[in-house]
């Protein structure tokens, strides 16, 4: 499983520009599959045909990064952030620009050596950041092949940590291994389209179109969630941890989000408990996944999520268990064999 992670991980694709991230995973399922194909918002939808009864399973392929937003005469870029960022996570990071060829830079912001005493008490904020790539002047960026609007991702490979792994993209590269791995393995008698969406970061774009043209009988989004078992975190009153297994959704986004069906969340926890795969419950107040946009599709579908826990979600250092990357795989991998007899057909 590390293997193939880092392989995700180490792929580059913010919002809209997945097209590295979509090459890895077609290699990974073309010949698990009957059908693959790109739809045009740039979904990679592989179906394994079966049955009339139409299971669902997604992952996005997006990571947040930013966007060239202007190049000022000294060569310096200032850049606009794509998806969530805390921005003090940004500051001193390496990034990669991929305009004609990949460009590194940095990002930098005035030295606290020459900030003003309240300065120094705030938080940098992006219109105060910049890149440098090293150039001196605005055509020597330009003759790198950069431009307003090339893409900008964090420059940071997957490594362990023992069982752990860390690095950028995990949200969500890990829900895309625990896709690739739970249709190599599953037995499920039923059609089966596995959905690796695009643009989840900024608005569940890719989920919504992909569902509307697929309209499964029953859908899950396999993404990450916060692990809360990290110094300061009781306040949070939420107790799931790294290495306990995968993550049932309840409820997301205080309800804004998903409210997963009963129905659903018996589906998922009998497969768990009969197959004895441990598994852990998630109310949540912020965030919310591609599932929220699938239930939401046509007259509705029955949608549901298994998420790995991750700590330090939306940065460059994220950490995942790889036990919690297994045991999900298997879970979504039986769930899918079993799906039929808890959900009526849409036909």
């Amino acid at each position: 499983m590390f293997e193939l992670l880092k392989r995700l991980c180490d792929a580059h694709g913010i919002s809209g520009y997945e097209d590295e991230v979509r090459e890895v995973v077609k290699a990974e399922l073309e010949s698990y599959v009957d059908e693959i194909r790109v739809d045009k918002l740039g979904n990679l939808i592989c179906v394994k045909n079966g049955s009339e009864f139409k299971e669902m399973v997604c992952a996005h392929m997006d990571e947040i990064g930013f966007m060239v937003k202007s190049i000022d005469e000294k060569g310096f870029i200032r850049f606009a952030p794509i998806g969530g960022w805390f921005s003090q996570i940004a500051l001193g990071q390496r990034v990669i620009l991929h305009g004609e060829r990949k460009v590194y830079g940095v990002v930098g912001c005035k030295p606290p050596h020459v900030m003003r005493d309240e300065e120094r008490k705030k938080a940098v904020e992006f219109r105060d950041m910049f890149i440098d790539v090293g150039a001196r002047s605005r055509d020597e960026v330009r003759e790198m092949g950069i431009e307003i609007g090339t893409p900008i991702t964090i420059d940071r490979e997957l490594v362990r940590m023992g069982d752990r792994v860390t690095g950028k993209a995990l949200d969500d590269r890990a829900g895309l291994a625990v896709m690739i791995e739970a249709l190599k393995r599953t037995k499920s008698t039923a059609t089966v389209y596995a959905v690796a969406t695009v643009q989840e970061e900024v608005g569940l774009k890719g989920a919504r179109v992909s569902a509307f043209a697929l309209e499964p009988d029953v859908a899950l989004a396999l993404d990450v969630c916060v692990a809360t078992d990290f110094p300061g975190a009781e306040s949070i009153h939420m107790d799931v941890k790294l290495g306990s297994g995968p993550v049932i959704t309840i409820v997301d986004a205080s309800g804004r989000g998903l409210i997963a069906s009963k129905n659903v969340v018996r589906w998922l926890r009998e497969t768990a408990e009969e197959l004895k795969i441990p598994y852990q419950l998630e109310v949540a107040e912020g965030g919310t996944t591609d599932a929220t946009a699938i239930q939401l599709t046509k007259e509705g579908i029955p949608s549901g999520v298994v998420s790995v826990p991750a700590r330090y979600i939306h940065s460059p250092v994220e950490v995942v268990d790889l036990k919690d990357l297994e045991n999900s795989a298997n879970l979504v991998a039986k769930a899918l064999e079993r799906a039929e007899r808890y959900f009526e057909k849409s036909y």
